[in-house]
């Protein structure tokens, strides 16, 4: 169940918005002051926030920098276009001017946390016991941190993206390029090899499976 936090000083308009969501299957959080609103997400993690912009205390301006990784949709009766652009590039994922409609509201919503939930994915990766944190660029087995070197890294975040697919060495050398230019076809075999030994001495098997005269694919075997 996704949780929204609703940051809005208007009591009667929050208690629609939190009748809204709950019909239709959020949980919500309330503030009703910028000061508020940063006690309240120091507390807790919500997937979406709607923020106000006229908040005693600290204004909705004023708390949005502190709102980090959430998407958060502004509700104002501001309509000023340049309003709108400097909160867009301040941070804010969505604008919606009041008085909303609540379908279209319902529908922004649902957009910004399928748009979170695929960023989320494509930044965690998972393989069997295998974990991948593009954000930190770190990687474990079994919850044990394994460590790569900028090229292994690339090579097992290639494969993980694609663990069903044979890449082969052009392939590999091509995707990763940009984030290893000192990699090359004489080298990759070497990087592979390097890789293969770290996560074997960690998860005691082999991970990567060398599809002769074609490339490397994730091991398909569970044991």
């Amino acid at each position: 169940m996704k949780t929204i936090a609703i940051i809005d000083d208007d009591v009667q308009i929050g208690n629609v918005l939190e009748e809204i969501l709950q019909k239709e299957g959020y949980t919500a959080l309330r503030a009703y002051s910028g000061t508020e609103a940063l006690y309240l997400l120091s507390q807790n993690k919500p997937d979406l926030v709607l923020l106000d912009l006229m908040l005693p205390g600290l204004s909705g301006e004023e708390v949005l920098p502190h709102v980090q990784n959430i998407p958060v949709i502004v509700l104002s009766a501001k309509v000023d276009v340049q309003d709108k652009v400097s909160l867009l590039l301040g941070g804010a994922a969505d604008y919606v001017t009041k008085p909303f409609d609540t379908k279209e509201l319902l529908a922004r919503i649902a957009v910004q946390l399928r748009n979170a939930e695929k960023c989320y994915k494509a930044k965690f990766l998972h393989y069997r016991d295998l974990k991948l944190d593009d954000t930190s660029m770190s990687v474990s087995i079994c919850d044990t941190p394994l460590s790569l070197t900028r090229t292994e890294y690339a090579i097992l975040k290639l494969l993980m993206q694609n663990p069903s697919q044979v890449l082969s060495k052009g392939v590999l050398l091509d995707r990763i390029s940009l984030d290893t230019p000192d990699c090359t076809e004489r080298s990759l075999k070497q990087h592979i090899s390097n890789l293969r030994k770290k996560m074997q001495e960690i998860g005691g098997k082999d991970y990567i499976e060398t599809v002769w005269g074609i490339g490397f694919k994730l091991s398909e075997q569970k044991s």
